[in-house]
């Protein structure tokens, strides 16, 4: 078994970053998503309308990207209103098929570790009740729900904030 190997994405790198970050939120999309759901599939899919204003953060394991978060130096720039001097993250996603190595934990202390060489002073992130095993990742992590960065993009999905104070 190789060393994941975690860093910035290059733009060789963009598509299959894309492709992962498809493959792991689709146990969450209905299985033939309309209307904002399919709307939601496209927005995790299109990596690079983020780069503006975050870095995708890629982990690779013997040069084939097996995970992705999008990271966001400025939280203001994820769109959620979270406080100025924070830090984001968006879009952890592991390869189904690569589960169960500590990845995504891996692109998380990424993020936090960047987010501290930034001298932010929070890393916010949302996930819903469904995320189960990211949402016990990052509890294990530190991470503490702050319910009044919370929202509903559409009535059946609640999606719940956390922070960690760096």
């Amino acid at each position: 078994m190789s060393a994941i190997v975690v860093r910035t994405a290059t733009a060789p790198d963009l598509d299959a970053a894309a492709a992962v970050m498809v493959a792991a939120y689709a146990e969450y999309l209905p299985p033939d998503p309309t209307g904002p759901w399919l709307a939601y599939r496209e927005e995790i899919r299109d990596v690079r309308r983020r780069l503006g204003a975050a870095t995708l953060v890629v982990a690779a394991d013997a040069g084939r990207i097996v995970g992705a978060v999008t990271y966001y130096p400025d939280a203001t720039q994820e769109g959620h209103g979270w406080p100025p001097s924070w830090a984001a993250i968006r879009l952890l996603a592991v390869d189904p098929a690569a589960r169960g190595r500590g990845t995504g934990r891996l692109l998380t202390e990424e993020c936090l570790r960047r987010a501290r060489v930034a001298r932010r002073a929070a890393v916010g992130l949302h996930t819903t009740p469904l995320m189960a095993v990211a949402r016990a990742m990052y509890e294990r992590m530190g991470f503490v729900r702050v319910p009044q960065y919370d929202f509903s993009p559409v009535p059946q999905m609640h999606v719940m904030a956390y922070r960690l104070a760096l």
